[in-house]
């Protein structure tokens, strides 16, 4: 009899688990259902459907963003964009990232009005992706310019002799691997490194000549790896005008006719569903929550690797990275 009576005990408390799930799927599917109507109505949020003005945000080190990239080719297909604001907050990166991207943008820019508004910097590969819009708005403290190539190579040599290590190599040709960790490098192959670096120099500053309609000369002058004020680069030709995205946007309105007052929708290539107000947040926050329960010392960790080491060959780079993450050569200093 104790038997019975415990699986019926048993029997109930699983029909009420049942049913408290079916209870709570359906809340989820009506809820998500809801909210998927009014994304598609533009009730309840701002909506990409609408038209309005598209906001691309450019922060940290610039790499080889495809996903970035499909992005940014969605967007000139998007009748209900209208203009589009590239928001600037990096010290530079990839050079060929910059390249990629500034690529990207100078297609989207023959479909859509583009300004380019630099905030706490916009160095290097920074900078040269502001190039692609045609116009350039920056604060007067804002940083700017580092218009340069850098390829930096480390050597461990002498500290493997301290320890008693030796590493040999068999080799195609004397120049394969040049130049590596484990050897001084011999004359021929930083002659060799100085060639890619001086063309890809040349590269950027012709770039910077045609986008800036400035003499190649003068681009060589302000090219010297140096860093400007906002208020220097728009005195020496770099940018446009001094102020913030309120300055962009008036130019946008005033210059290239788009309509005054649109919305300003800030396009992510990361979060697809960021204008779904309940699945987006609630997606985010339980995935967030689970991550940081699973691995608690994973933002910590963020900190121990620079992020420039995840930087291969040339970069166009302004090093001030906590400079961007707070408020966000000799030839060059770096792709920037």
């Amino acid at each position: 009899m104790t038997l019975d009576a415990d699986a019926l005990v048993d029997r109930r408390r699983l029909r009420r688990k049942l049913t408290f799930w079916r209870v709570a799927a359906f809340a989820i599917v009506a809820i998500a259902l809801i909210s998927a109507i009014g994304y598609a109505a533009g009730v309840g949020g701002l909506s990409k459907r609408a038209a309005h003005v598209a906001r691309i945000d450019i922060n940290g080190v610039i790499l080889d963003d495809r996903d970035l990239i499909e992005m940014i080719e969605e967007m000139s297909e998007t009748e209900s964009v209208r203009g589009v604001v590239l928001s600037i907050n990096s010290p530079g990166g990839s050079t060929t990232g910059g390249e990629a991207i500034y690529g990207a943008l100078r297609k989207l820019a023959d479909k859509k009005p583009m300004v380019a508004e630099i905030r706490t910097v916009g160095a290097s590969a920074g900078y040269m992706i502001a190039l692609a819009s045609d116009h350039i708005v920056a604060r007067y403290n804002s940083i700017t310019g580092s218009i340069g190539v850098l390829f930096q190579y480390g050597n461990v040599a002498r500290l493997l002799d301290t320890i008693g290590v030796s590493i040999d190599a068999v080799k195609s040709a004397p120049l394969k691997a040049e130049p590596n960790y484990y050897s001084p490098a011999s004359p021929e192959a930083v002659a060799v490194l100085e060639n890619l670096v001086n063309d890809s120099f040349e590269w950027f500053t012709a770039l910077v000549a045609e986008r800036r309609n400035m003499e190649p000369n003068r681009v060589k002058e302000l090219a010297n790896g140096a860093i400007y004020s906002g208020h220097a680069a728009r005195e020496n030709g770099l940018i446009d005008e001094i102020g913030g995205e309120d300055v962009a946007i008036a130019w946008l309105e005033d210059k290239r006719d788009v309509p005054k007052d649109l919305p300003i929708i800030t396009w992510s290539a990361v979060d697809e569903t960021a204008d779904i107000p309940f699945a987006s947040s609630a997606a985010r926050a339980f995935g967030e929550g689970f991550a940081s329960g699973l691995i608690p010392g994973l933002d910590d960790a963020k900190g121990l690797i620079s992020r420039g080491l995840v930087l291969d060959g040339l970069v166009s780079v302004w090093q001030a990275p906590v400079a961007v993450e707070n408020g966000s050569s000799n030839r060059g200093d770096g792709n920037d």
